[in-house]
């Protein structure tokens, strides 16, 4: 079978065996060999997929995506939203102003909720990620499993009527929106050539690589260090598949966590070859993306704690039931 890292592979191991004296089979030596080989890998389809990504962004534009959402209701809505969220590049702090602002714009409470949800977690830099990491099929389960919850939370509170318990500004916010004069009906897409196009996935794929690629690198290094040292039996003793709590442990220790997903994936890889099971390492991966610390201070700022509170349970449960999920489909 085909293998398009293959001379990755082939290079680290000659780096770790000819140049440096190792055996792979030895902890030092596994170790750099999961370094070496992980670096470019990670960062050749970073920047490949950023690339690809961008171009296509820019067919969609914040502006139309409020303009879109503005008159969608319940369900449709909801789906709409945690799709749309996928090809959007926004991390959960800068998804945060585009709530404030969908709100202001009339999009329903539950559909603004399927895009916070969904832009952060299921974002072109996991996406990229998972599939160099774990393949076609473990990305698609996470996408589908992502989106799920990003609509099933989303359509919950627009179930609930919860809106009493979003600060009074933001309705004033709407309120003024709607007195405003209103010069044109629909939204105008700034019109792009090809060129403009490849330019922006150019920029974007820069973007990504600068923000992110020291993440890429400590999380790579901690994969390695855990990959070589740290013992199967301990992993398995206390994360293991029977360990019957290991998920909703790994979630709730991931919710009040802030870290990069670019810092966190590799890790993930390395807990995995140990033997954690995959769905207990996606949940918690699922935890700090979707409810980052700095996520939940800024909705602080236009949610009541009663909505807050429900947004968190909701996400929380979610994430712990595709854990078991994932556990039992991925054996």
């Amino acid at each position: 079978m085909f293998d398009p890292f293959y001379p990755f592979d082939w290079l680290a191991t000659q780096i770790v065996t000819r140049l440096l004296g190792l055996s792979i089979e030895s902890h030092l030596g596994a170790s750099w060999h999961f370094f070496l080989y992980d670096v470019p890998k990670v960062l050749t389809l970073l920047v490949t997929i950023s690339f690809v990504v961008g171009t296509l962004q820019s067919f969609l534009q914040p502006e139309q995506v409020r303009f879109w959402l503005g008159g969608k209701r319940t369900l449709i809505g909801n789906i709409m939203a945690a799709t749309v969220g996928i090809f959007t590049p926004f991390c959960s702090c800068s998804a945060v102003p585009l709530f404030i602002g969908f709100l202001e714009a009339g999009v329903p409470l539950g559909v603004t909720f399927s895009y916070l949800i969904s832009a952060p977690m299921v974002n072109e830099v996991a996406v990229v990620l998972l599939w160099g990491l774990f393949g076609l099929k473990v990305t698609l389960l996470y996408i589908g499993f992502g989106v799920g919850l990003a609509i099933a939370a989303g359509y919950s509170i627009s179930l609930l009527k919860l809106e009493k318990w979003v600060e009074p500004f933001v309705w004033k916010l709407q309120q003024t929106r709607r007195e405003q004069p209103q010069h044109q009906e629909e939204f105008e897409p700034i019109r792009f050539t090809w060129r403009d196009r490849c330019q922006q996935g150019q920029f974007q794929a820069s973007e990504i690589f600068k923000s992110v690629w020291i993440y890429v690198i400590v999380g790579i290094a901690v994969g390695a260090g855990i990959h070589g040292y740290v013992p199967t039996e301990m992993i398995n003793r206390w994360a293991g598949a029977e360990n019957p709590v290991a998920v909703p442990i790994a979630v709730i220790l991931g919710v009040p966590l802030y870290a990069n997903i670019a810092g966190v994936l590799p890790i993930t890889e390395a807990l995995v070859n140990k033997g954690m099971p995959l769905g207990t390492v996606l949940s918690f991966t699922m935890a700090v993306t979707a409810l980052s610390f700095p996520e939940i201070v800024i909705l602080r700022k236009v949610l009541k704690p009663q909505l807050l509170i429900v947004f968190i349970t909701l996400v929380t449960v979610g994430i712990i039931s595709i854990g078991y999920l994932f556990n039992s489909i991925l054996i």
